[in-house]
């Protein structure tokens, strides 16, 4: 009764049906409960979970997609025919054949348990990056609990904690282990001389496999870089583009919505354009609070659009959406990249980036849109192209600056590899796009929205609110007003301790890690995750405004110590 109690809480994440499988644990007076909420994809309704093994006594809960299942399932020594055509009834039977390994030969983006009644043994994974999130957490009875959202455990458990991505936990270590450790994790191993072509076929090649669905799909287009190479290679495997929808979100006149049109034109796509208000997402915030599980200020600034976009297109019947995150932490996409010392230092920031992706990027991707029964893909984290990039020697990845003859403009590698002198007689991107300087998603959408939500919580947070913050809130204490709004609302939707410590914190300059403000004095003075605190932006902060601390100042002030 608590199982399906609890499903009813994560049923946003699969509306398309139900399913809950009891067993007996080998542990006398315990019991093992498999309960899944689908969103149907691949399978059809013969893809309902929980999906089992062969002699129905393994059953498996997932939520993911394995693009190698065809090639997995064909290795498999067991050749009976499977029970449904879901991509991932793969997991189960492999489970049975490589037992702890499985995970590691999967090809896809996944959370998943099984449940052995034949061994009595529990197995959970997370995908390599952290794509589809994962909680877990032990009972004051010792049980052991997972979730795709804290929310559906946090009450029943003692401690509730992220699972991290690329590891797996299986009962029969008891413990947690890690599968995914790329040697490129090393910098000394990102060696490897930059190979433009290979760089692009690999890329279409992430996207192309991402393309395996069975439900009307499109892509979200903010007409950055990262979003437009997406929609254009999509758009090429249609024979008219117009049967391929794009979809962009903004405040009125956004850069983003000027961009993603701009982009649409060019490819020929089926384009709808979102726009909203200010005060529209302000009102907002509470439910994307609740929804993402987060109190972390970039995450919430970028999830707030992206949660009322995603509303806009599931309601036009889509179901599945392919989307641009991840490039900037494998590429140094982001504008505090510019002041890296050199190559090796660059390289393992992007490392730690890629390792936080989880609790920023991808947690704000996967729930946003999975709030609303939308499913988002992301081509930039593929396995196969992180090799490709992460293995490229750093030094490529080094912004020279403007006037330079190579690598003047962030993630100059790709820009460059999908160029017009690139592959003769294919144009991927109109110029001004290709190349067009890296816009946060937060900032995109408009710069007022930033600015706006910064002045209504100066409005509603007092000084002497405010002055309590290290009182209330000693873990992360919110270091600005805006900061203790968000984390307000979060307590009353999670008051346990546990939840908040589920939430990164720290310092950042435009989404840099902790350890990469140390580039520049400056940057101590004036933490803030835009994009505009980073000089280097075409529309930098250059205002005093309450909520809009200038650069320039805080130069002078760390030049002034």
């Amino acid at each position: 009764l608590t199982a399906l109690q609890l499903q009813r809480t994560i049923r946003h994440r699969g509306p398309d049906g139900s399913g809950v499988h009891l067993s007996e644990s080998k542990v006398p007076g315990r019991r093992h409960v498999v309960a899944h909420e689908r969103l149907a994809i691949n399978g059809g309704v013969g893809g309902n979970q929980p999906l089992y093994s062969h002699d129905g006594l393994a059953a498996l809960s997932v939520n993911g997609e394995i693009y190698n299942h065809v090639a997995l399932q064909a290795q498999l020594a067991d050749k009976r025919p499977f029970a449904t055509g879901s991509d991932c009834e793969v997991i189960v039977h492999a489970f049975r054949e490589y037992g702890l390994d499985v995970a590691s030969r999967l090809d896809g983006d996944f959370a998943f348990v099984i449940v052995d009644e034949k061994t009595g043994e529990l197995y959970a994974a997370r995908d390599p990056i952290g794509v589809n999130s994962l909680y877990f957490g032990y009972g004051a009875d010792g049980s052991l609990w997972f979730s795709s959202e804290m929310k559906a455990i946090a009450g029943h458990c003692e401690r509730v904690m992220v699972f991290p991505p690329g590891h797996y936990y299986s009962s029969r270590t008891r413990s947690i282990t890690r599968y995914y450790e790329p040697s490129w994790m090393e910098a000394s191993k990102a060696d490897r001389a930059l190979d433009l072509p290979a760089i692009r076929t690999s890329f279409e090649a992430a996207v192309t496999k991402r393309l395996m669905s069975e439900v009307p799909y499109g892509v979200l287009l903010s007409g950055g870089l990262d979003s437009s190479l997406v929609a254009s290679i999509v758009a090429k495997q249609f024979d008219d583009p117009k049967k391929l929808k794009t979809f962009s979100v903004g405040l009125e006149g956004s850069p983003d919505l000027m961009a993603a049109q701009r982009v649409a034109d060019f490819l020929g796509t089926d384009h709808y354009s979102f726009v909203f208000t200010v005060q529209e997402g302000i009102d907002a915030i509470s439910d994307v609070i609740y929804h993402l599980e987060t109190y972390d200020v970039t995450t919430i600034r970028a999830g707030t659009p992206m949660f009322l976009l995603a509303r806009k297109i599931k309601g036009l019947g889509i179901k599945m959406v392919l989307s641009g995150e991840g490039s900037d932490e494998a590429l140094a996409g982001y504008l505090y990249f510019h002041k890296a010392p050199n190559g090796r230092e660059l390289h393992e920031e992007c490392v730690r980036k890629l390792g936080m992706l989880h609790m920023y990027d991808c947690l704000r991707a996967n729930k946003a849109t999975m709030a609303w029964g939308l499913e988002v893909r992301v081509p930039f984290l593929d396995k196969d192209f992180l090799d490709t990039v992460m293995y490229t020697h750093p030094d490529n990845k080094l912004t020279k600056g403007k006037g330079a003859e190579t690598q003047h403009l962030e993630k100059w590698i790709m820009r460059k590899a999908f160029d017009d002198d690139q592959v003769e007689g294919v144009k991927y991107l109109p110029q001004e796009v290709l190349w067009r300087q890296k816009e946060q998603f937060s900032d995109g959408v408009g710069y007022s929205w930033i600015d706006g939500l910064k002045e209504h919580c100066e409005r509603v947070v007092s000084d002497e609110a405010f002055a309590s913050a290290a009182q209330r809130f000693p873990l992360n204490t919110p270091p600005s007003k805006e900061a203790f709004y968000f984390r307000s609302l979060f307590a009353g939707h999670f008051p346990q301790w546990s939840a908040a410590a589920t939430v990164p914190g720290g310092k950042s300059i435009a989404c840099s890690s902790p350890v990469a403000i140390k580039w520049d004095a400056a940057w101590a003075a004036m933490a803030d995750p835009s994009g505009r605190a980073v000089g280097s932006h075409d529309s930098a902060y250059k205002s005093d405004k309450p909520g809009d601390k200038a650069p320039e100042k805080a130069l002078e002030k760390a030049k002034a110590k």
